[in-house]
């Protein structure tokens, strides 16, 4: 249930910053007219988040004992694909993103109204539809269910709020200390989805078992206070197989530090640039 909020959290902030940029860039211009137009596109794809969420819930209750593990393996493995290219990308891009929608904007100006709709729409759907599948993701490696996507939905208000405190200038944080502790989290959550996916494909043979590397059910099982945490925030199981076991390790260690020098290198480019 962690996990969950804190994804919510991350990417309903995102999102909520991304939108602010918008706004913020049509008051600056004194093109207020245009604000309809960005939350038309925002809604759309607010819509489409709910929808695929909806979807994958639906295909996966109307699936057979045979069928929903394996697509819930190849859903969880792709949720850690999308988690992985989201943190990096962020960690790449973030000192750009602005500039970046502004000149979208400027460009759709000079277009047509559907056409700034577009870029609010294009800017958000990505966080919409990533979230609803960490989201399902989280929740079918944990099998928290029901109050685990009830605590994504408030770390989304949550970052809500934040995000209009933010843009009001009521309260200022560091956005890069934010994203790139989260990232680092989420890189341990996508560890655990990853694994969790291995775990699905061995459940149906399509990859081999075996035996637990080892047992700690009596002391981090989903019973235990420490196991509960530990469930919630990574995804952690308390009898992994071997290949589970190796899987994490070799996406976590790799994908961590690539994300390490990436952050380095971003913090680096920012220093040089305020010389």
């Amino acid at each position: 249930m962690l996990a969950n909020f804190l994804i919510g959290l991350r990417e309903g902030l995102e999102a909520a910053l991304i939108v602010g940029i918008l706004i913020s860039f049509a008051i600056t211009i004194d093109r207020r007219d245009i604000i309809p137009k960005i939350w038309w596109g925002v809604l759309s794809a607010v819509a489409v988040a709910f929808a695929t969420g909806s979807l994958i819930f639906f295909v996966l209750s109307e699936s057979g004992d045979v069928i929903e593990p394996i697509i819930t393996g190849v859903l969880s493995v792709a949720a850690a694909v999308l988690l992985t290219w989201m943190v990096l990308w962020m960690a790449k891009t973030a000192r750009t993103l602005k500039g970046s929608l502004e000149n979208s904007m400027r460009a759709g100006l000079s277009k047509s109204g559907l056409a700034i709709s577009l870029v609010a729409f294009g800017a958000v759907v990505r966080e919409g539809v990533e979230t609803a599948i960490f989201i399902w993701a989280n929740v079918s490696s944990t099998g928290d269910g029901l109050p685990a996507i009830g605590m994504a939905f408030v770390g989304i208000a949550v970052a809500v709020a934040l995000g209009w405190i933010i843009q009001r200038g009521l309260l200022r944080i560091n956005l890069g200390t934010f994203f790139q502790w989260t990232s680092a989290v989420l890189i341990v959550v996508a560890a655990g989805i990853l694994a969790y996916g291995i775990h699905e494909f061995q459940e149906v043979g399509l990859l081999p078992a075996g035996a637990p590397v080892y047992d700690a059910t009596a002391w981090l099982g989903k019973e235990t206070i420490i196991g509960t945490f530990l469930y919630g925030l990574i995804s952690y199981r308390a009898n992994p197989t071997l290949l589970e076991v190796i899987v994490w390790a070799c996406y976590l260690v790799p994908t961590m530090s690539i994300f390490v020098v990436s952050a380095r290198t971003a913090a680096k480019s920012r220093r040089l640039s305020t010389r």
